[in-house]
């Protein structure tokens, strides 16, 4: 009696197969993302619904539809795709291009109140108004502040990220690399600087300097500099003990070849990825110093001073804070997660 030879079947997994099971396949998935999606524009949008049944809806559809297009792009390209990081990066990229931009979008008017006389006040959301955020009391434009308000918040992170990454990169890199009485030193000073309170440092800088973008910028530079001396420090005590470093010793390379051909290429990867954890923390601090009023003042919009401008409305009109509140913390949100996601990508690399 001759044998039967059967091909293997490869079952599908446990977290395949209940997924497919619960939203019926790719069919199920996309249902699954339309109907939030459609839940998420009735929660944001304009409508007779109170203020918390709005915002249920919205996180309830937000949440739906992130799921669903999970699923369903994974399902297209045959192996999982992190659906969160792209959304992530496509709101940074969003964001950018707004705030280059801005001048040339069909915004209304943000600062100069002269402009808004017969525009009307404390406006509620809606979207398919020329206000889709609202107005604020005295008529400006929520949505043209947000924007504008974001060219603020990335030319300050992102100028003091490359203050604090230029020259505490360049201290942690000769102190992990001479090591002996610069380590020492450098400790010392980076250990000093992190004691000192940052919010008291700035409000004492912001106090004795005017309050304007490059002054903060600067004064955010210079707290995160103890940071990066860190980071590139023990980056660079590791890698100085690799073995293509002793190999290159070997070859009667110097000093400065092996810090500019083989170290720093392999320190500036976890810089780069750490570089977005710190935007997004340079970024609430240039928040918290507006609202605070210690940092940029109206009529030039920030973050931090809409927040500020609304808090006294906040019980009858709370779109006033909901506005800049949530895209500063969604955009916080997407810088830690595009970082943590890039540090995972590169740390391999980097070993």
């Amino acid at each position: 009696m001759s044998e039967l030879l059967l091909e293997p079947v490869v079952a599908p997994s446990d977290a395949t197969t209940r997924r497919r099971s619960f939203l019926g396949g790719r069919a199920g998935a996309a249902a699954l993302t339309v109907a939030s999606l459609v839940a998420l524009v009735v929660g944001i949008a304009g409508s007779p619904l109170p203020l918390g049944v709005r915002l249920a809806i919205a996180a309830a559809g937000a949440i739906g539809a992130v799921r669903g297009a999970r699923i369903l792009a994974s399902d297209i390209a045959g192996h999982p795709v992190d659906v969160g990081f792209w959304l992530a990066a496509g709101w940074l990229l969003l964001l950018l291009l707004s705030a280059v931009f801005a001048d040339l979008l069909p915004l209304g008017e943000a600062s100069d109140v002269s402009k808004t006389l017969l525009e009307p006040t404390l406006v509620r959301p809606d979207l398919l108004s020329s206000h889709p955020l609202g107005t604020d009391r005295q008529g400006l434009d929520i949505l043209a502040g947000v924007i504008y308000g974001a060219r603020v918040s990335l030319l300050v992170g992102l100028g003091a990220v490359a203050i604090g990454a230029f020259v505490g990169g360049a201290i942690g890199l000769l102190a992990g690399f001479y090591r002996r009485g610069l380590d020492r030193g450098v400790a010392i000073l980076s250990d000093s600087m992190m004691a000192f309170p940052p919010l008291v440092f700035l409000m004492a800088m912001v106090a004795v300097l005017q309050p304007s973008a490059r002054n903060v910028t600067i004064a955010l530079g210079i707290i995160s500099i103890p940071s990066y001396i860190r980071l590139v420090r023990a980056n660079t005590m590791t890698l100085a003990k690799r073995e293509f470093v002793l190999a290159s010793r070997a070859l009667a390379a110097d000093d400065r070849r092996i810090l500019l051909r083989e170290i720093l290429p392999n320190v500036v990867l976890p810089v780069v990825s750490y570089s977005f954890v710190i935007v997004a923390v340079l970024i609430v601090s240039e928040a918290t110093l507006s609202f605070l009023g210690l940092s940029i003042q109206r009529p030039n919009p920030t973050w931090g001073n809409l927040i500020a401008a609304g808090q006294s409305d906040f019980d009858q009109y709370p779109h006033l804070v909901f506005g800049p509140g949530a895209v500063l913390f969604i955009t916080v949100f997407a810088l830690n997660r595009v970082g943590d996601r890039m540090r995972l990508w590169w740390e391999p690399k980097s070993r």
